[in-house]
């Protein structure tokens, strides 16, 4: 049996490669890699982990509309959400004791792996929100924050994300490497999808980033290889450039099929009497649609509003692998150039206040609009030192520095590559028997690599 460390560079394209010459020096063997639509984290790495489509593993997106709650969810982190056999079930099958190490891929919580870290803020009771991971065994949450500091949650997510949140994963992995031995260790390195979704794929920031990750990688990648492990690094898919954010709630709200509630002068997405809304993630919007006789009406809105590409109904989905009971009757899927708010109030005005705010939990559809600061607020970085201050003090604060304005946003993803050059790549230190994969395809090539074939 081999040990395999399976890094998850996100974003990572073969063009980005060529600015990466530890990973590609480290890793010879490549090949293209298909992706699911959407093509987004938790769909990805779901049809990694078991092999199927979301038709049968159910994460049909970052999030959905999850109809017995009538709520929308995103970033939940249970594992019991993605169903399907996970690659670890098929290798202790095959080989009872396989020991596994996850690093911050997701629906990490509840996962039956032996050591498992991800960040997991801490929610106090007034209000505040301190950065934090949460591990198992307990105990490594102790033993990763005296040697590693606190995991940085705020260079994870928001405005700050950058490179360092990606070291303090690297480290972290290390040590487990290092420490307990893991058959498997996944590995998850966020930062290209940072400053590829501000600046966009193409531009010295790209690049910029791309050589940070590499030189990042490079202790691991060594660290891996020096212990004989077979090493494969991977991506979920790759970001294009856009240009044009379509409003996708606010086209539903104007044609009288959205409705909102207001309490305190703000304005909310009423799910419950809504005949129809969408759940925006990047370039694929999930349309729930309450009634039927709706669905024609809600159909030809969509296909007629710019930046859409095209519309999935029940026969578009199965043709996707996406007809799941959790996705929308509809799917919509965006031009190329063009991606989709979660925005549905027609006046700023009326905006929620979690709408300026690093707030993934309570948006009802996903929000690049994050990763900046208010370019039209003279004095947000003011404000936002202000707000950091009160918290390093322990005091209550709002972090309200989110620009309403999406036009900021140079790239996205979530559609299916046009171009291979644009989508998923998967390396490996080992030599790979063909040129290319499917994402359905990872999950046995896994185990092929672990020697674990008859799994």
């Amino acid at each position: 049996m081999n040990r395999l460390v399976v890094i998850d560079v996100v974003g990572l394209t073969p063009r980005l490669l060529d600015h990466m010459p530890n990973l590609a020096g480290a890793l010879r063997s490549r090949a293209t890699l298909g992706t699911v639509l959407p093509a987004v984290t938790c769909s990805a790495q779901s049809t990694f982990l078991t092999g199927a489509p979301p038709r049968d593993h159910g994460v049909v997106g970052n999030g959905w509309y999850f109809r017995d709650l009538g709520e929308v969810l995103l970033w939940r982190q249970h594992n019991r959400l993605a169903g399907g056999t996970k690659l670890w079930d098929d290798a202790r099958r095959a080989h009872p004791g396989y020991t596994v190490a996850n690093v911050c891929w997701w629906y990490a919580m509840g996962a039956d792996v032996d050591w498992n870290v991800t960040p997991r803020p801490i929610y106090h009771a007034d209000g505040r929100k301190s950065p934090d991971c949460y591990t198992h065994p307990p105990e490594l949450r102790v033993e990763l924050t005296r040697e590693l500091g606190r995991f940085p949650l705020f260079s994870y997510r928001g405005p700050k994300a950058g490179i360092a949140s990606s070291r303090w994963i690297v480290e972290a992995s290390r040590r487990l490497l290092f420490r307990e031995r893991p058959d498997l260790t996944l590995v998850y390195i966020p930062h290209l999808d940072y400053d590829l979704q501000r600046f966009g794929p193409d531009g010295p920031e790209a690049v910029a980033a791309a050589r940070a990750v590499d030189d990042t990688l490079r202790p691991l990648l060594d660290d891996a290889l020096g212990l004989g492990a077979t090493a494969v690094a991977l991506s979920e898919y790759g970001i294009t450039p856009v240009s044009r954010p379509v409003d996708v709630n606010r086209a539903l709200r104007r044609a009288g099929l959205l409705e909102v509630y207001r309490q305190a002068g703000m304005e909310y997405l009423d799910p419950w009497t809504s005949r129809a809304f969408a759940v925006a993630d990047h370039q694929i919007a999930h349309v729930y649609v309450r009634d039927p006789a709706d669905l024609a009406k809600a159909r030809d809105l969509l296909a007629g509003l710019p930046g859409v590409a095209e519309v999935l109904d029940a026969d578009g989905k199965a043709a996707h692998g996406l007809d799941h009971e959790r996705s929308g009757e509809l799917v919509a899927v965006a031009e190329p150039d063009a991606w989709f708010t979660y925005y549905y109030w027609l006046d700023d005005a009326r905006a929620p206040d979690f709408a300026r705010l690093v707030d993934i939990h309570r948006k009802p559809g996903y929000d690049p609009a994050e990763l900046f600061l208010d370019p039209g607020d003279r004095f947000v970085r003011l404000r936002a030192a202000r707000a950091l201050a009160r918290k390093e003090l322990g005091l209550r604060y709002t972090m309200d520095v989110v620009p309403l304005d999406p036009s900021p946003v140079r790239g996205s993803h979530g559609r299916l590559p046009a171009d291979p050059a644009d989508g998923p790549v998967l390396l490996c230190s080992r030599l790979l028997d063909r040129d290319a994969y499917a994402a359905t395809d990872v999950k046995s090539l896994l185990l092929s690599l672990a020697g674990l074939d008859a799994a």
